[in-house]
């Protein structure tokens, strides 16, 4: 029976809101996270009110657990050093836990939390079998030597072992965690599990791996953008476009950004960022691979090696990025939360802007977000824009389990099939629940479903 008591819908999201609040203090990522999806499924819980009965928006709000724990480890002169590791297993009602390890300095329970949280959603929408998480430290691994890496690595994996597994939680890269570190944490995995398994995603081709899963996020963001275009006629050829960041995400968005035909004129780092009029081109892109992935430099290098771009130091006291200031036709943040305010989205609508798509998780301010729906900018959210990169963890999962390996043709197209199917969930969705257009609700909304489903299928758990 559903417990007495239930409250209508706006009652019940506002109190509950409270309470998360109350019970998460000092977590603004968390609830700004939360906030944005309850924004959304006001309508869901007018039409089942079983949802508001059975409590399910009380249980998704709250981890099924949190794991945390000290990670010491010894530098290259011997001295000790303690960091804190973080595992958030967020909601397992559709398969395994499924999400990344971030490295950062700013990594902490909040961050974490809405990350965890985010992916629930997102992972709902791929339409793969996996449940929703996110760990990782306060590490942060600019800087230091291979050794430290690995040593750090090592620590880390010793104690998150014993919570993870192919069938329990498979962690993947995220912020400071890449081919390097996955190879660590791998390595040390395995020896002291004693079983070479599918427990991580994001490995090496030659030990587990699958073809595309480095460019999955950039690529999907990509794709995902081509489908909104597609909706009002049009496409990304010629477009000129910003992009944030110079990582994995940021890489890979512009080398897909070419191959249909864009412009990308922007890449940036923690220190600055860059413009290039000319745009960044294979070549271009090549190099600055060989900078970030191989000596780890700073994207500043770019306005040294080519003539014509220019270099912007980053000025946080400003208030606002000067990167989304550029006159352009297509914006991918890429970089990190919330690197897109309010002025910064005027900016961006001002200056013409027709398309956003997210490739870092929630990049854009709950007030930013509100201004390009409201603009009718074509506004893919993260949830829904960057899921590239969990539905190829979900593909390399599949593969690890048939012990097969899938050539770079079929994994793509893969990739590409999912990404239109999780527009067109997201679109039919907005459409289905009064909002048209709107892909925050939509994909809010459709990751939401289903998962609550599968919640009121399994019981009070």
């Amino acid at each position: 029976m559903a417990p007495p008591g239930a409250a209508a819908p706006s009652e019940y999201l506002q109190d509950l809101m409270t309470r998360v609040r109350a019970k998460n203090p000092a977590e603004p990522e968390f609830h700004q996270a939360v906030q944005e999806v309850f924004d959304s499924l006001r309508v869901v819980l007018e039409r089942h009110p079983e949802y508001v009965s059975y409590r399910i928006l009380d249980r998704m709000v709250e981890p099924e657990r949190v794991l945390t724990f000290r990670v010491p480890w010894f530098d290259d002169r011997g001295d000790i050093h303690i960091n804190r590791g973080f595992r958030i297993e967020m909601n397992s009602a559709i398969g395994p836990y499924k999400g990344g390890l971030r490295f950062h300095p700013s990594v902490n329970l909040g961050v974490l939390k809405f990350l965890a949280f985010e992916q629930v959603f997102k992972n709902s929408l791929t339409t793969l079998p996996m449940g929703g998480g996110k760990g990782g430290s306060d590490f942060d691994p600019k800087d230091k030597s291979r050794n430290e890496v690995m040593r750090f690595c090592q620590s880390f994996m010793t104690e998150l072992h014993r919570h993870i597994g192919p069938d329990t939680d498979v962690p993947a890269g995220d912020i400071g965690v890449g081919g390097r570190e996955m190879g660590f944490l791998f390595g040390q995995y395995k020896r002291l599990a004693n079983e070479f398994t599918g427990v991580l995603t994001g490995k090496g081709l030659n030990w587990g791996g699958s073809l595309i899963r480095p460019e999955a996020t950039g690529y999907g963001c990509v794709y995902f953008a081509a489908e909104m275009l597609k909706t009002r006629h049009d496409s990304l050829e010629g477009k000129t476009c910003l992009v944030s960041g110079s990582g994995n995400v940021s890489q890979y968005t512009v080398e897909k950004l070419l191959d249909m035909g864009a412009r990308p004129v922007t890449l940036s780092d923690s220190n600055g960022m860059i413009y290039d009029p000319q745009g960044i081109d294979r070549e271009k892109l090549a190099w600055v691979m060989e900078l970030k992935n191989v000596r780890r430099g700073r994207i500043r290098e770019y306005a040294e090696r080519f003539k014509g771009a220019a270099y912007v130091t980053a000025d946080p006291t400003l208030g606002h990025n000067p990167l989304w200031e550029i006159k352009a036709d297509c914006a991918f943040p890429s970089a990190t939360q919330n690197e897109i305010n309010a002025r910064d989205a005027a900016a961006l609508i001002r200056n013409g802007v027709s398309v956003v798509a997210e490739g870092a998780n929630m990049p854009s301010t709950l007030e930013a977000a509100k201004m390009f729906i409201e603009a009718e900018v074509l506004y893919g959210p993260a949830k829904a824009a960057n899921a590239g990169g969990v539905a190829a963890s979900g593909l390399e999962m599949s593969q690890n389990s048939m012990r097969l390996s899938w050539s770079r043709e079929e994994v793509d197209s893969r990739l590409r099939t999912i990404m239109v199917s999780i527009h067109a969930n997201c679109y039919e969705t907005a459409q289905a629940y009064g909002t048209p257009g709107n892909l925050v609700n939509g994909a809010n909304i459709a990751g939401f479903l289903k998962v609550a489903n599968a919640m009121l299928d399994q019981g009070l758990v």
